[in-house]
Formats: C-alpha cells, sequence, structure tokens
C-alpha cells in the first residue's frame, strides 16, 4: 500500500527564516512529501532559555512566512500543550488525527539527531515516524556506526538529506536584528515587515 508522507518540522522558529523554508523544500522534494507542517514548539526540553518572541508572535510569523507556498502548513498543537514539548506526544497526536494512511517522516538537523538517545521515547519515536536528517553545509563527521550503537532500534528508518539551504541561525539574525545590522535576503519580506513593525528583538 503506498501511503501518503508528510513531514514534520518542528522548532522555536524565532523567527522562522529562509533557512528554514529551504529545509522544508528540500525535504519535500527529496523524500516526496505530500506536504510539510511547521510546528513551533511551546517550551524546548533541551534548549535552556525562552524564546524571544512570544508563542503568538512566533505562531504569526510562521503563518505569513508559509501563506503563498502550496503544500506548506503550520500547526500550534505544541503551543496548546502544557509542559515540556515533547516530540513523541506530537507524533503520537498526529497519527491519531491522521490516522494509519499516512507516513509521518520528522526532519530534523544532524546536530539533533546526534543526542537523540536524550529525547523521551526515541525508540518509540522512530515506530511512529521515518527521521529526515538534514546535514548544513559543510558538515562532516557525523559517527553513524556510533549513532546505530546507542539507537539501534533507528536501524532502517534515517534517510539523510544533504542540504544546500541558507546556512544562517536565528541567534545569528537576533543579533543582527539588535545590532541594526542588515538581514536582507535571509527573512521572507512578510516577516521582517511582522518584525519591524512589531519592534521584535530589539534591545
Amino acid at each position: 500500500m503506498v501511503l501518503t508522507r508528510i513531514g514534520i518540522l518542528g522548532g522555536t522558529f524565532d523567527p522562522v527564516h529562509r533557512g528554514h523554508l529551504g529545509i522544508a523544500r528540500i525535504a519535500m522534494d527529496e523524500a516526496a512529501l505530500e506536504r510539510v507542517i511547521f510546528i513551533p514548539a511551546g517550551q524546548p526540553r533541551l534548549k535552556s532559555g525562552d524564546p524571544s518572541a512570544s508563542p503568538e508572535q512566533r505562531l504569526e510569523m510562521l503563518r505569513l512566512a508559509v501563506s503563498e507556498t502550496p503544500g506548506f502548513d503550520v500547526s500550534d498543537m505544541e503551543l496548546r500543550r502544557s509542559g515540556p514539548t515533547l516530540t513523541v506526544e506530537t507524533l503520537r497526536e498526529l497519527r491519531d488525527e491522521l490516522g494509519d494512511g499516512v507516513e509521518l517522516c520528522f526532519v530534523l538537523g544532524l546536530d539533533a539527531l546526534a543526542r537523540f538517545d536524550q529525547w523521551v521515547e526515541p525508540e518509540r519515536v522512530t515506530g511512529l515516524a521515518r527521521l529526515l536528517a538534514v546535514s548544513r553545509p559543510g558538515y562532516s563527521g557525523f559517527d553513524w556506526p556510533e549513532f546505530y550503537s546507542r539507537n539501534p532500534y533507528a536501524e532502517g528508518r534515517v534517510d539523510c538529506l544533504d542540504s544546500t539551504a541558507i546556512d544562517v541561525s536565528a541567534s545569528e539574525l537576533r543579533a543582527r536584528i539588535a545590532s541594526g545590522a542588515s538581514v536582507g535576503g535571509l527573512l521572507p519580506a512578510a516577516v521582517e515587515q511582522y518584525i519591524r513593525d512589531n519592534g521584535l528583538y530589539r534591545v
């Protein structure tokens, strides 16, 4: 049976930028995804500090960023959930919502994959979704044998995608905005305007 493949891209998206959108496009094309759902995190469990923008602002920036791209959707399911954000709970909820005719594909960076054994119920995560691991430009040295020795349940459940997307971090963008430096081309125009209108990331 051919399953519909849907990608899941989570993160704080503080702010969402063209690197995120490029990774989603690469995943959609290379993994034959019907659509990609962007899910902003409420309280990331493995990330220290709170996001600079509010949950509502991060959600709105995402909606603006994907509004004109067919196949890109946004869900606020993790923002509606109390407590730390757990991927396994998100995937369970999506599985219940979307049914068994869908194959979930969770998109993440190789840096996050390296810490996969620290996630809550990582074996269950690989049972609920394939992992689409995206490498950054110039990234090398990932120790696959060591990864699979720590995560044997991930065998056959990981696909690696090479990213040619813009290599930029949200923290770098926040610093540029705070200093008044240009962020030309790194943010969708509607997101850049929203940040300006709402005075986000200024110090």
